[in-house]
């Protein structure tokens, strides 16, 4: 076998291919799980691990890097913020309404504004969920996190200074 010992991405049609397939039925399945927690078993965070194993799936078959700089900063961080804002404002409507937070009947708009306000709960729960997933992948991709016992080399100990 030649070529770089350490390479960790071998492209392989196959895999790319099927990725292309799978991917969008994965994706929409995950959307389906977060919509569909208001009426049954499911729900943003099981969706948002879905649709985060979705991006994964899509990592492995075209590389890992691509994929980081496809997805990884803004985009992430905009999926973070707007989920995150997303249950705030729906759970402070309420209390602005008169109710509980997450109090959907405080809407007045029957059962079918209790569904529609859950729904909107769990797609933000489900973007932060996912978004978060996506991060720590490329995080520990990356290499970001020490291995507990490992020593830490710091700009100090490069400069030949002395750690505190």
């Amino acid at each position: 076998m030649s070529g770089d010992p350490d390479r960790t991405y071998v492209e392989s049609t196959i895999i790319m291919t099927t990725v292309r397939v799978v991917v969008p039925f994965v994706f929409t399945f995950g959307l389906y799980v977060m919509f569909h927690g208001a009426e049954s078993a499911g729900g943003g965070f099981q969706g948002g691990v879905i649709v985060a194993s979705a991006v994964l799936l899509l990592a492995f078959a075209f590389g890992i890097e691509p994929t980081r700089a496809w997805l990884e900063g803004p985009l992430a961080q905009a999926a973070i913020a707007v989920g995150g804002a997303t249950f705030a404002l729906i759970g402070l409507g309420a209390v602005v309404g008169g109710g509980a937070f997450l109090e959907y009947e405080a809407y007045g708009l029957g059962t079918h504004g209790v569904k529609y306000g859950i729904e909107l709960v769990e797609l933000g729960i489900g973007a932060i969920v996912s978004a978060v997933l996506v991060s720590l992948f490329f995080s520990l991709a990356r290499g970001d996190f020490v291995v507990a016992g490992e020593a830490v080399e710091t700009e100090a100990d490069s400069e030949g200074g002395e750690r505190a």
